[in-house]
């Protein structure tokens, strides 16, 4: 998921993109270590996305505070 794609989310939506990144992440995280995944990249893509997205969030509430 691109930034730009990320922006255009809404924050409901943005929080139920976090919780299911998550979820693929923790899923993700376990297969790789019961036996090797084909592309252990996505690893770090998803974890990746997920900073994307709590980045957006953290920027939406500072700008609503000021």
């Amino acid at each position: 998921m691109k930034n730009k794609e990320i922006v255009e989310l809404a924050d409901k939506d943005l929080t139920q993109e976090l919780k299911d990144k998550r979820v693929f992440l923790n899923k993700l995280k376990l297969n790789h270590k019961v036996s090797d995944i084909e592309n252990p990249m996505i690893i770090r893509s998803t974890r990746r996305t997920i900073a994307r997205i709590k980045t957006e969030l953290t920027n939406r509430k500072t700008s609503t505070a000021k």
